[in-house]
């Protein structure tokens, strides 16, 4: 678990460092929130 949340984190830092727009914005936060999904699938 505490793995990834790390890598959710460094993801998501890395996604919204990566935009410039407000429509930017939407779409890394939605992308981030699919990734923290996925690995919270892949745990149990």
């Amino acid at each position: 678990m505490n793995k990834a949340l790390k890598l959710a984190l460094v993801a998501g830092v890395l996604l919204v460092s990566a935009c410039n727009t407000v429509e930017g914005v939407g779409k890394d936060v939605s992308s981030a929130g699919s990734t923290v999904a996925k690995t919270a699938d892949n745990a149990k």
